[in-house]
């Protein structure tokens, strides 16, 4: 297979599949509480605890597998891992759509949980043909697709869950196996056998792999400023549509397109603004830029007095979105090519990470403070995101002080 050289020969494709591995997520949480409560025969609030523990299950699976399927893309190639990780992400789907039991689903769970740790080798892609000065425009443009399949998942998961709980699975399923189809037929490999590395258990563990990257003190700087950062994200993802509906009574709609704005403001901060920014004041600057945003926007979370302070909050957050591609832009241009998956695998367990921790984190510090019988303050845990996120630009200043030199990435 003929190795691409061109980024825009591949990057279509590439976002392609982070968009459907991302819509494919979204599709299905708006039907995930009816189907729980159908296979188990449960009450709601049950049926929330063990959708919990379906999430920690797809957490923690995407924790231990992104080294493992980072490190086989260095190994064997993006092309193949990508392929056969969406195929089989396709079959998971169909498996979720037919679960009889509580124990397939968690099966199911676990599973996606291990493919869509194909993350890992999407971004390697954009590693292996792009400059290191280019390729924060293009990590950015990734992560605006996956933005927008986040976005849209959820509302077309809505729409088919009034027909039946099982039918956005089975979309998800069709929307892979589709995908894995056209893959075949256009999408091309992008390391050259030349660049390719043994593959090693060794380094194809979460630790053993952060701990190969350590060996780079500005990746292990980039990786604990990336971690606090999305710990502080938790904040968000874990508690935000119990906050707006004991806060503001919101519904269940207007929470739904809260997420889809700042899922839509993301995609643009990510994939359009990204490289022009990184090409106007440079990266690390860019890095920095992002980062700062994060502590206003929490904090006009925690005071919001009414809903469009709510909605202020989330423009000025998904600024932030400037800084993750940034530092992914810095720490590839530190690491060798033969070596590029591993990174992004490094980085994909970092943030699984949060999400075994974050979420359990988050609401007991909701929980404590959303009680109106003591001291009663529901935003408490983004007063705990601001304060994480000066922890993360700490890091930042400290990392790119001492290791950061713009002549490394030339």
């Amino acid at each position: 297979m003929p190795v691409a050289r061109k980024p825009e020969s591949i990057l279509l494709f590439v976002a392609f599949i982070v968009f459907i591995d991302m819509m494919g997520i979204g599709l299905i949480l708006p039907v995930m509480p009816a189907l729980i409560e159908g296979i188990t025969g449960t009450t709601i609030d049950r049926a929330a605890e063990i959708g919990g523990w379906l999430l920690f299950a797809y957490a923690m699976m995407q924790f231990l597998f992104a080294p493992v399927i980072g490190g086989l893309s260095d190994r064997f190639g993006r092309r193949p891992v990508l392929l056969v990780t969406l195929f089989l992400l396709g079959l998971d789907y169909a498996i979720m759509a037919w679960a009889p039991t509580l124990i397939w689903l968690f099966i199911g769970r676990i599973v996606s949980g291990i493919m869509g740790a194909s993350w890992a080798a999407a971004n390697s892609c954009v590693a292996d043909v792009t400059s290191p000065a280019e390729r924060g425009k293009y990590f950015g443009i990734l992560g605006g697709a996956g933005a927008m399949g986040f976005v849209l998942g959820p509302g077309i998961g809505g729409v088919l869950g009034e027909y039946g709980e099982r039918l956005p699975f089975i979309a998800a399923s069709i929307l892979a196996l589709l995908g894995t189809g056209v893959g075949i037929v256009i999408l091309q490999e992008t390391l050259p056998k030349q660049k390719r590395r043994p593959f090693s258990i060794a380094r194809a563990n979460p630790m053993g792999s952060i701990l190969q990257m350590s060996r780079t003190p500005l990746v292990l700087g980039f990786l604990s400023t990336i971690f606090v950062l999305q710990l502080a994200a938790q904040a968000q993802i874990a508690i935000w549509a119990y906050w707006l509906i004991e806060r503001f009574d919101w519904s269940i709609l207007k929470i739904g397109l809260s997420v889809a704005l700042f899922g839509i403001l993301l995609a643009l901060v990510q994939g359009i603004l990204t490289g022009p920014l990184i090409k106007k004041i440079g990266e690390w600057r860019a890095g920095q830029f992002g980062l700062l945003f994060g502590i206003p926007a929490y904090l006009i979370f925690a005071f919001a007095p009414n809903d469009w302070f709510v909605f202020l909050g989330i423009i000025v957050g998904a600024a932030s979105g400037f800084a993750f591609p940034a530092m992914q832009q810095m720490m590839s241009s530190r690491i060798s090519e033969d070596a590029q998956g591993e990174l992004q695998g490094s980085i994909a367990s970092t943030i699984s990470l949060t999400s075994i921790i974050g979420p359990v984190m988050m609401t007991g510090v909701f929980g404590a403070y959303a009680d109106k019988d003591g001291f009663y303050f529901p935003g408490a845990p983004f007063i705990l995101g601001a304060a994480l996120m000066v922890v993360s630009i700490l890091i930042y200043a400290v990392t790119t002080r001492r290791y950061y030199s713009a002549a490394d990435t030339a």
